[in-house]
């Protein structure tokens, strides 16, 4: 079982694959001493102190993370975390203080004008809390904008737009106005504009804060949805740690600019670092996030060989079921390969943990 991350460096490397975006030590301090304090002791101390002395703070400090090609890496933190901050300096919409940020091994610090807007209208897309959408033009015009800009011919990045439309479940809309849509509807417009450009890399910041829960809810089943279907790899910021545990792959912890934890949901509810987390995921339902191999052991020669067989991912509360139908171990197995194996106690103590009956 993989240990729970710590302060500053967040790897995601899966299998020994290269990463999609490494970022190795990333500051970002704002202020008239950026580059005064930059790469010295002082810029360690904390903001209060920062700004005493200097006049500046430090948004993002010393973070470092890999993505993996096709993953969904959730940033979470609560306002002021610095979480913004860092996924605009992925793509340099905010100049980055100190630090690297390489996409599939080239540097983004050292693209020129040129490349850095090649990079942004083909590569990434991002997706803001507030949707941005042209109040002028249509659905369908607002879907092909970042085709349009890119000189796309008219029919072609027509066809991508109603493509994109259809994807999203807005088909019959295509020809409204922004303002004929809900709050929903208006964000899917927003997906749509980002996978129309087909970008590698989606950038979300916080897209579904404004709207209401339950929409909230079907925007975030149409992420996962929509990550099932097109397998792009998603960068997704948000404050919220339901979200998180539900969209996320990979989840990052920030607090003052720094990472404090990192690691697969069940890593995070099930050994948070430190009490700022624990204080986090306190009132998660444990058995809605911890998965099988989190709570395995070893066979013993009295086990059963025939009990049911779940893969490793499994949620416990999915194997709730079989647990209370059988008194024979759950096998958790990757194909072939026996992993481990988890008996009823050990369901019903995760159910139990989370104040479940």
């Amino acid at each position: 079982m993989s240990a729970p991350g710590n302060a500053a460096t967040a790897s995601a490397a899966l299998n020994g694959a290269e990463a999609t975006i490494s970022v190795k030590g990333l500051w970002k301090i704002f202020g008239p001493a950026e580059h005064k304090i930059a790469g010295t002791p002082d810029a360690d101390l904390p903001n209060a102190e920062l700004r005493t002395k200097y006049l500046s703070t430090a948004a993002v400090r010393d973070v470092s993370f890999e993505v993996q090609s096709g993953e969904i890496f959730v940033v979470m933190g609560l306002s002021g975390s610095g979480k913004s901050t860092l996924i605009r300096c992925l793509t340099r919409l905010i100049e980055p203080t100190l630090g690297e940020i390489l996409f599939e091994g080239e540097d983004i610090r050292r693209c020129d004008e040129n490349r850095l807007r090649e990079l942004r209208r083909r590569r990434f897309a991002m997706v803001f809390q507030h949707f941005g959408l042209l109040p002028h033009r249509r659905v369908v015009d607002n879907v092909a904008y970042g085709l349009e800009i890119r000189g796309e011919e008219r029919d072609a990045r027509r066809n991508r737009a109603l493509q994109m439309i259809r994807l999203v479940g807005l088909e019959g809309f295509e020809h409204s106005y922004p303002d004929q849509l809900s709050g929903g509807m208006q964000q899917r417009v927003g997906l749509a504009r980002a996978l129309a450009v087909d970008p590698e890399v989606m950038l979300f910041d916080e897209p579904f804060s404004a709207l209401d829960p339950l929409i909230r809810r079907d925007m975030q089943n149409e992420v996962i949805r929509l990550h099932q279907d097109v397998g792009k790899t998603m960068i997704f910021i948000t404050h919220d740690l339901a979200e998180a545990l539900k969209l996320g792959d990979h989840i990052v912890i920030m607090r003052d600019g720094s990472i404090v934890q990192h690691g697969r949901p069940e890593e995070v509810v099930g050994a948070p670092a430190d009490d700022y987390v624990a204080d986090f995921v306190r009132d998660v339902p444990r058995s809605h996030v911890l998965t099988l191999r989190w709570v395995m052991r070893e066979p013993r020669d009295d086990d059963a060989t025939d009990g049911p067989e779940y893969p490793p991912d499994t949620v416990i509360r999915d194997a709730v079921p079989a647990a209370v139908a059988t008194d024979k171990v759950i096998r958790v197995a990757d194909g072939q390969r026996l992993l481990g194996v988890v008996d009823r106690v050990q369901i019903l103590s995760a159910m139990v943990e989370s104040g479940e009956p």
